[in-house]
Order: C-alpha cells, then sequence, then structure tokens
C-alpha cells in the first residue's frame, strides 16, 4: 500500500529504505537501480547539458514523508546539502496529516513573454497599434510554435504599457509589450522565447520603434499554486510549551517577518529550503523559481514575507503559503536527468499544475517546522543535533563511528571539527 507515512525510516540503513519503497511502489525496479548507481548522471550525458564539462557533482538526495496533499500521499525527493530540512519537513507534515493535511491548488499554467520596444515617435500610437492587432499577434505567436498549441496550450492574450513616461525620468522610455502564454507542463522557456522572436519584425513595423529585448518573465504572477493548512493547537505542543504558546510565538514570528525585511530574508530563505530541494530534484529551474517567490514576496511595494500564519474563531493555527511556480513535468532537465526521472515517477505527479501544489506545501511545511523551533528551544537544538554527524565525518569518521562521535560531540556541546578530530583520534586508539 501507497503511504507516506512510513515509521521508522530515519532508523533504517540506505538499502533498507531503497527496498522498502521499491516494495510499497514508489520505486520501479528501473529507478531503484537509478538511484543506487553511484553516479547516476554519466558522464556522456553530463557533457550534452552544460558546456566545459570536467565532471559531476553529487548532493543528498532525502525523501520528505508523511506528506498528505489534496487526501492524496506524497513521498518527496529532495535534494540538498542542509542538514534538518528533510526531517523538519517530515515532522510537520505528520502533525498537518492528523489535522487533515494541506490543502491545494493553482491557476492555469499562464507564463509571460516580454518584448522591449524603445525609439518610438509616437508611444500612445504605438501601443494602440499593437493592440489593434491583437488578435493578429496572438495568432502569429501560435504559428511560431503550433506543437504547444496542439497539445491545448499556447498564447492566449496581450498587453501593452509604457515605461519611463514621466517627464524628467532617468530612464529611456519604452513600450513593454506582454505575451501570456499557457506552456501545458513545460516550464516553457523555449518556447516562450520563441515565440517572442518570431514577433520582432511584425511589432517593429506596428510601432515605428526598435526591439531590443525578446525573453521571457520568470515573474510568473499568472502561474500561481497555493497551500493551506489548519493545525489544533494541541499537536502542537512541544516540552514544556503548550500548543497555545506554541501558536502564538508562531504567528508573533510570522508578524516580525511581514514587518522587518531584514527578519523576512531570513524566514523566506527557510521558506526556500522547503521548496528548492523539490524543484532541484526534479530537475526544473530552481533560479528563476526562486527570483519568482522574492519578487511575489515585494509585490506590495515591501519585501515581506511569503507565507501567512493566524489564529481562526476555533482557536486553531491556520498557514496559508502563495507563490508563483515556473516548473514544468515535461522538457529541459526533467527528462534528461535520471535522478529527476526517477523522483517524478516517486511522486507520481500527473501534471506541472499538481507538481506546483506539491512544492508549495513543502514550503508552508518547513517553514512552520523553522518557526516552530524558533518559538520553542531555538533552531540550534535541532539543527546542531543533525550537524554533528557532518561535523564527524569532515574530521575523518566513518561507519559506527559517525554516530558514536557525533553523540559524544552532542554531549559536551562541542560540535566542531577541532573536537571531532580528538575524539576521532581516541576513537582509533
Amino acid at each position: 500500500m501507497k503511504t507516506s507515512r512510513i515509521s521508522g525510516f530515519y532508523n533504517m540503513t540506505v538499502e533498507e529504505r531503497r527496498k522498502l519503497l521499491h516494495e510499497m511502489g514508489f520505486l520501479t525496479a528501473e529507478d531503484l537501480n537509478t538511484i543506487s548507481n553511484r553516479s547516476s548522471l554519466d558522464l556522456e550525458t553530463a557533457d550534452h547539458m552544460i558546456e566545459n564539462v570536467v565532471g559531476t557533482y553529487e548532493l543528498p538526495l532525502g525523501l520528505g514523508l508523511n506528506f498528505l496533499i489534496n487526501d492524496k500521499d506524497y513521498v518527496i525527493p529532495m535534494v540538498i546539502e542542509e542538514a534538518s530540512v528533510v526531517a523538519s519537513a517530515s515532522h510537520i507534515a505528520r502533525i498537518v496529516r492528523e489535522s487533515g493535511g494541506f490543502r491545494t491548488e493553482a491557476t492555469e499554467r499562464v507564463m509571460i513573454g516580454q518584448i522591449q520596444v524603445v525609439g518610438c515617435p509616437d508611444f500612445l500610437e504605438a501601443k494602440e497599434a499593437i493592440l489593434r492587432q491583437k488578435q493578429t499577434l496572438i495568432e502569429a505567436a501560435n504559428n511560431a510554435y503550433p506543437s504547444i498549441v496542439t497539445r491545448g496550450g499556447g498564447a492566449i492574450d496581450l498587453d501593452v504599457r509604457i515605461l519611463n513616461e514621466e517627464a524628467g525620468s532617468r530612464f529611456t522610455q519604452m513600450l513593454m509589450v506582454h505575451i501570456y502564454i499557457n506552456t501545458c507542463d513545460a516550464m516553457g522557456a523555449n518556447i516562450i522565447n520563441t515565440m517572442v522572436e518570431s514577433l520582432a519584425p511584425v511589432v517593429e513595423d506596428l510601432t515605428n520603434g526598435k526591439v531590443y529585448l525578446r525573453i521571457l518573465s520568470n515573474y510568473a504572477d499568472r502561474c500561481l499554486a497555493r497551500a493551506t493548512c489548519i493545525i489544533s493547537p494541541q499537536l502542537l505542543r512541544t516540552g514544556d510549551f503548550s500548543g497555545e504558546e506554541v501558536r502564538d510565538g508562531v504567528i508573533l514570528a510570522y508578524e516580525l517577518a511581514a514587518s522587518d525585511p531584514y527578519r523576512a530574508v531570513t524566514h523566506n530563505k527557510g521558506i526556500m529550503n522547503g521548496i528548492d530541494p523539490v524543484v532541484i530534484a526534479t530537475g526544473n529551474d530552481w533560479r528563476a523559481v526562486e527570483a519568482g517567490a522574492h519578487a511575489y514576496a515585494a509585490r506590495n511595494g515591501t519585501y515581506s514575507s511569503m507565507t501567512v500564519w493566524s489564529k481562526d474563531e476555533e482557536g486553531n493555527l491556520v498557514g496559508e503559503l502563495e507563490l508563483p511556480m515556473s516548473i514544468g513535468t515535461v522538457g529541459g532537465a526533467t527528462r534528461v536527468h535520471p535522478l529527476a526521472k526517477a523522483s517524478l515517477e516517486i511522486l507520481g505527479v500527473e501534471s506541472a499544475k499538481e507538481l506546483a501544489q506539491v512544492i508549495v506545501a513543502v514550503g508552508l511545511a518547513q517553514n512552520l517546522g523553522a518557526l516552530k523551533a524558533l518559538a520553542t528551544d531555538g533552531i540550534q537544538k535541532g539543527h546542531m543535533a543533525l550537524h554533528s554527524r557532518s561535523v564527524a565525518i569532515a574530521a575523518g569518521a566513518t561507519g559506527e563511528m559517525i554516530d558514536i562521535v557525533a553523540e559524544e560531540l552532542i554531549k559536551q556541546k562541542q560540535i566542531r571539527v577541532g573536537k571531532a578530530k580528538e575524539l576521532v583520534e581516541e576513537y582509533k586508539k
């Protein structure tokens, strides 16, 4: 039976985890072989993905467990080097699971292509000329990439803005043409860029101006995904802290991030700690997702919290996260990198829209994990307990010595490489 609630997974060996995932149906025999290989990305494939290849660079691939999203179980591949992220997300997912799981939704998959026009003799007339030919331009864009139309997508709308028209502006006045394109299950960069480049000569003729940039925008504010959760305070009880105290502490932490950009940056980095690993695991462009997310956090004129945390009438903790999500399940590295393909199989998502919803749910979980820790014992207790293993390895510990040295570092409250080296030398005597 497929379920993301796998008890004791952390205590299993890597081989035991792989075997269990195969038995549960999350991994096919081919996927099992892929993730078991020492280097799943062979040099020949890597050499065709980017330029000047000299090798490959591996990061840990872990699994976020316990996720129940829209009543469906997900085991979520996460690629990240930072200790405690996967554990924290899985811990919060278990708590949210007991409250009914995450609820998510997403808009249609509409991305944006931009065409920059300068030097128009009359910018208002140029704008009107473009709008008069709106339908013709949309049809021309679709003719440039007919295969996306066949799949049910393509250019669907167009608008025009005049930038820097105020008297005394220090920037050049310009016209910005936006083409809105349904990219279906593709992230769509090649589709969008092909379309806007094809329109450039027509736009120049219509405006009597000069076209410079023709490229997609990574600020995909018409391609949004949203996650929410409602948690009973009794499920938040931690040590000597009551559930109500934890709830209130989380809300106050959010209010600080919503009020202060200095805190908001770190707060939002914690959210991306959950989002980026899934984007990377599935072969998507995490830089594009990061850029769009941070721009969305400043959409009201001030950089602020990406999440919203509040209390409902019953006293439950309510969390919300909405972000642009320019990802895909076809094209690019998603179907070229062997581990990206295996990760999508493990996830079992059927569309880019579904993947986007999973990703924002993980971001919301990771944010709550960080805020819950900050509101109770502090972020270092759990983080350093996991980080101690990395320190032990850096000091030369291997095999069973890793756990022994890590436990002693925690016991002595000296989680540093120098101390770890001393312990390793003692252990070898």
